[in-house]
């Protein structure tokens, strides 16, 4: 009997590359992603490999077949882990199949904020040149940026931010504070202490119940009226209204955001409104070959899990692999 594997999301060349190798396995995507179309098959299904729908407990106690889930990704926010660790359920991650990716969308959205793109591309078309004197670019080189996270997305951000010569700053408590250091960057413990100090905060943490919303008024409120926040890790750990409220008074300059409280973000999202801030639609991970690796990685996952060799450098509930 074949093994049949719920896949949330397009079948890319990368899920392909591993899953179109094994006739033992059967792969069928969904595109109906409500939780009660979920619930209704899930239990017809010996793998799900994850997008960004809701993995809740209802769906895992549904899921009688499921040895495995399998994230088309790294961030998993949206699954209960408690509920699959009780069940017994690896929850597998990419590794670091999309962390470069997120890092260049990190430094992308720093390169657009300081060389003026958006109101320089509009006002080009206009005819107008005097807004190069108007409104000045100004040079990443020289400028500092509190990185929080050092993580796989965080420390390769360290290494392009010095690269491009910017004076950077870390805050993460749970890594060995040398290894900061050795990248090229100063370990900071109390992060909001240097807020007035700062150029750039970029957010590149996991989202949990210490992170989310910790960059909220207060934080907001402490930086300078030229500095510019940017998210690329998940909505909600930068606390949206009060971004709003920050970037419509322009106590901040700006601001780079890819990911949202509620997704997709709909047009009327007040954040729209605003000229001073630069969005994407939570595609920081995704380039043509993030996605090919995402979806080997993810497939892979999938098919170690079933031969019995999954690899724990993957698993996030490593205690079921016991």
């Amino acid at each position: 009997m074949k093994k049949r594997v719920m896949i949330q999301m397009p079948i890319s060349d990368g899920l392909k590359s591993v899953f179109d190798g094994r006739d033992d396995i059967e792969i069928e995507r969904f595109t109906e992603l409500g939780e009660d179309n979920i619930f209704q098959h899930i239990g017809n299904y010996d793998a799900v490999i994850l997008g960004i729908a809701p993995l809740t407990p209802r769906l895992i106690a549904a899921a009688d077949r499921l040895k495995i889930a399998s994230r088309f990704g790294v961030g998993y926010d949206a699954v209960d882990v408690p509920a699959l660790t009780k069940a017994g359920i690896p929850l597998s991650v990419v590794g670091i199949a999309n962390s470069v990716t997120v890092a260049e969308h990190s430094l992308f959205f720093m390169l657009a904020l300081a060389k003026q793109a958006l109101t320089y591309d509009r006002e080009t078309r206009k005819g107008n040149w005097a807004i190069r004197f108007d409104q000045p670019a100004f040079d990443l080189a020289g400028r500092t940026v509190l990185i929080l996270g050092f993580g796989r997305i965080g420390r390769r951000l360290v290494n392009r931010c010095v690269a491009m010569e910017m004076n950077v700053l870390v805050h993460d408590p749970y890594v060995i504070q040398d290894a900061i250091r050795t990248a090229g960057a100063t370990p900071v413990t109390d992060w909001r202490g240097v807020l007035g100090e700062i150029d750039f905060l970029s957010v590149n943490c996991l989202k949990n119940a210490e992170t989310n919303g910790m960059v909220g008024t207060a934080e907001l409120a402490a930086l300078r009226k030229t500095a510019f926040v940017v998210n690329t890790a998940r909505g909600g750990i930068v606390d949206e209204a009060a971004l709003y409220n920050a970037l419509k008074a322009k106590s901040i300059a700006g601001a780079g955001i890819d990911p949202f409280v509620d997704e997709p973000a709909t047009p009327d999202n007040p954040l729209f409104e605003l000229d001073n801030i630069l969005v994407s639609p939570h595609s920081a991970g995704v380039t043509q070959e993030s996605v090919f690796r995402m979806g080997q990685v993810a497939a892979q996952n999938v098919v170690d899990c079933f031969d019995g060799n999954l690899n724990p450098a993957n698993v996030i509930n490593t205690e079921v692999l016991k």
